[in-house]
């Protein structure tokens, strides 16, 4: 079929990965940091900057010959437009604190996080566009009111790069992590997106996974895009039975499922992906944040070093249990707790104990995730961890026996890309009529080390369970309230 890329807008940079069509082998890849001002990563930006690092990171002809491009960009990044199409304001991105007050606003204004749950299957987190968008109603009226379209960063740039058409359009992935976009339904809820505005705006046409949004004015295909999540396990290639464990400062656990979950707790997230499928994600505030307070805590310089000290220990740290709740935790949904440390023992007082109790507390408080979406009937037969931390040889030697499944550490790459240029390949086949607009292009894998729990999963469960077993001592009921 010829050749096709993926774009990745980050907050940070561009990344563009060109691969060949049939096999998704990677040809050529092109990389710009966005041109913002200042230190850190801002929390306004102007979607200006994406275009300039997008032009240049397609320099030196990165793009010759390409069919078709798939966009994936960064998730909850509001973009508000007035009736003549420019910005209101710069884009609000990530997931700052000021929104905090906004979102228990909206929760309270619907009735609750049951009611949220039900409606659209999530409740407004911060850093969530309905949220933003609660906050720039009470914080900035007079750009609220100007405001008369809302799209987010990958629907604003397929937008740009069709030429700025009158349709505008997004993706049943990204359109799930608004918070007014059911993933149950496959339908808004304009309703909750005014309650959060103050007034009706203009949202984006929902394409299916394989349509085109359309075509460049050199004839290039585009298609629908999505957010960065659902295209990182498009390009990891996972399927039912698969489980994404993301190990960052906080944690994550989503897996493939034919149907949305709504979970009345709010523990549940319930996105869409982008094949058709539905991705379930439960978040954990303590993950890595986790072993980086152990760290400073034990003088440690870094975290391979904790890793090595952790490796002087066996499993279960002495009897040392760390429940990781650092920062308050939201699964379980304990918001204003603080971490605990039981088990101490003259013989377990020890740097390597402490270091290893909070690997298995990290990985535990994950698995607690996980069991999360086992109970409401997810198969989890195989579980991809991804973060830096994945490398690690504490963590590679204690998650499979934890996790009680299959663990496989891919190799680092631009998986949000590949994924990008994966839907790319496939809008392009079922446009050319040589693809099923069901099933996306076959390729191959991601190349990964894969471990298994083997003999140690019957270890694995006793220190499990001795985590459980002081989380209900301190905790008692905290999954089921």
């Amino acid at each position: 079929m010829g050749i096709v890329a993926g774009l990745d807008s980050s907050p940070d940079f561009t990344r563009i990965v060109v691969c060949d069509s049939d096999t998704g082998s990677v040809l050529r890849q092109g990389y710009a940091p966005h041109p913002v001002e200042g230190g850190g990563r801002p929390s306004d930006v102007d979607p200006q900057a994406w275009l300039l690092s997008l032009g240049e990171a397609a320099g030196g002809g990165l793009l010759e010959g390409v069919q078709a491009i798939g966009v994936s960009a960064q998730q909850n990044a509001l973009v508000p437009l007035d009736s003549q199409g420019a910005t209101v304001r710069p884009a609000l991105v990530g997931g700052d604190k000021r929104a905090q007050v906004a979102a228990a606003d909206l929760i309270d204004a619907l009735g609750g996080r049951q009611a949220w749950a039900e409606a659209v299957g999530c409740v407004p987190q911060p850093a969530q566009p309905v949220t933003k968008m609660r906050w720039l109603a009470k914080t900035e009226p007079d750009n609220a009111r100007r405001t008369t379209v809302l799209l987010q960063a990958h629907d604003w740039l397929v937008w740009q790069l069709l030429g700025r058409p009158v349709r505008r359009t997004t993706d049943r992935g990204g359109a799930s992590g608004t918070g007014y976009w059911s993933a149950a339904t496959g339908a808004y809820r304009p309703d909750l997106a005014e309650l959060a505005l103050g007034h009706q705006a203009t949202l984006p046409e929902v394409l299916g996974p394989s349509d085109a949004a359309g075509t460049t004015p050199e004839g290039l295909l585009i298609s629908a895009g999505t957010g960065e999540t659902m295209a990182a396990a498009l390009g990891l290639g996972i399927g039912l039975g698969d489980a994404v464990v993301s190990l960052g400062a906080s944690g994550s656990v989503m897996a493939v499922h034919p149907g949305a979950l709504v979970d009345s707790s709010g523990m549940i997230t319930s996105l869409a992906d982008a094949t058709g499928m539905h991705l379930p994600v439960v978040t954990t505030l303590n993950a890595v944040r986790t072993l980086r307070g152990t760290s400073e805590l034990l003088g440690v310089p870094d975290l391979e070093s904790l890793s090595d000290l952790a490796m002087k220990s066996t499993p279960g740290s002495h009897g040392l249990v760390l429940l990781p709740y650092l920062e308050g935790e939201r699964t379980p949904n304990l918001p204003h707790t603080a971490g605990t440390l039981a088990g101490l023992r003259r013989e377990s007082m020890k740097p390597e104990h402490l270091a290893r109790a909070a690997f298995e507390g990290m990985l535990c408080g994950l698995a607690d995730a996980l069991d999360v979406l086992r109970g409401r009937g997810v198969e989890v037969r195989r579980i991809f961890l991804l973060g830096r931390t994945a490398e690690l040889s504490a963590v590679q030697a204690a998650a499979p026996a934890l996790l009680g499944v299959q663990v496989v550490v891919p190799q680092p790459a631009d998986y949000a890309a590949i994924g990008a240029a994966r839907q790319a390949a496939w809008s392009l086949g079922v446009s050319q009529g040589t693809l099923d607009p069901r099933t996306p292009p076959v390729w191959q894998g991601a190349v990964a080390q894969v471990l298994e729990p083997g003999d140690e999963l019957a270890v694995g469960q006793a220190v499990r369970q001795q985590y459980v077993s002081v989380r209900e001592q301190t905790h008692p009921g905290a999954f089921r309230s």
